[in-house]
């Protein structure tokens, strides 16, 4: 037996502790001693929506202990970094070896336990933008684990960045992650249009930041809806969308997009880049596992930026 997190609708944060059975290993997957876990908004959230006993739980890392049957993969003793659809928050793990990276010696735990959904998603996300040398972006939710880690990426590309910011001391963050301004107040989004048009933009929030943002894309530009924070309906102005043609709205589930791209190889990509020092994930929260309950309740609350990890044992 071992212990995981479990769906617990009488607990505080609908999580609890739990005794379950070990993980049997499928021939194509690989048995994980995992080490860390990071937190998501998604996941958390969904947990109230889920039944007792379900197991939460999206990016991990730790230690093969168990290679995959079929000879795929990372062999025993290999640090890794993976990613599940749910589960991860538990003593060990069975993972897809496509679902895989092992990661650079340098690397620690904590920061690659970061970087599954957060990194995969902003990743692929820059990627809808195609070529991005000399590009305008615009990005909001630019103090969360994504926002951050596309800022640097972008700018890794050389796009010209622009993000957004609750307050004058979260706007120094974002400009530390690379964008060239900052617009600070979801309200004062409609002000974007002094920095565009924009080829790309990212967007987490949705509803009238959403509808106010596409009349600010360039011709043959892309938004990418990646989320919903403010609201999940948005009244966009289809005269505008229309008249003005060629611009696209992409709505991206990072589920999906796995079925397209190795989650694997650009796991290993993203490792290397935290290694090389081009890529920093934001830590702001790092404890034991036991306190699950607090971080799961602050995430919600947004009372920090970027990641929170949570260390097993």
């Amino acid at each position: 037996m071992i212990r995981a997190i479990v769906v617990d609708p009488l607990a505080p944060s609908h999580l609890a502790f739990k005794e379950v059975e070990a993980p049997q290993a499928q021939p194509w997957e690989a048995l994980v001693q995992v080490k860390t876990v990071s937190l998501n908004r998604g996941e958390v959230k969904d947990v109230k929506e889920q039944e007792a006993s379900r197991r939460p739980g999206w990016d991990f890392a730790g230690i093969v202990i168990e290679p995959a049957k079929n000879g795929a993969g990372p062999q025993k003793g290999a640090r890794v970094v993976g990613l599940l659809p749910m589960g991860a928050w538990s003593e060990q793990v069975a993972a897809p070896v496509s679902m895989l990276a092992q990661i650079p010696d340098k690397l620690t735990f904590t920061e690659a336990a970061t970087l599954p959904v957060a990194g995969l998603t902003a990743l692929y996300a820059l990627r809808k933008g195609g070529m991005l040398l000399g590009k305008r972006i615009f990005i909001t939710g630019s103090t969360g684990g994504v926002g951050l880690f596309a800022h640097q990426l972008a700018a890794q590309s050389g796009a010209y960045i622009v993000g957004t910011a609750s307050t004058e001391e979260k706007a120094e963050l974002v400009r530390e992650a690379g964008a060239e301004e900052v617009i600070i107040g979801y309200s004062a989004i409609s002000s974007a249009h002094q920095f565009g048009p924009y080829d790309l933009i990212i967007d987490s929030v949705g509803g009238d930041t959403l509808a106010a943002l596409l009349p600010q894309l360039a011709p043959q530009g892309i938004c990418v809806a990646l989320g919903f924070s403010s609201s999940n309906t948005a009244t966009i102005d289809m005269s505008n969308l229309v008249t003005r043609g060629g611009r696209t709205l992409y709505s991206f589930f990072l589920g999906d997009e796995l079925n397209r791209q190795s989650a694997a190889d650009d796991l290993s990509l993203l490792a290397g880049l935290v290694a090389d020092g081009r890529l920093t994930p934001r830590i702001e929260v790092e404890t034991p596992w036991t306190e699950i309950d607090s971080v799961a309740r602050s995430l919600m609350e947004r009372k920090f930026s970027g990641k929170a990890v949570l260390h097993l044992g």
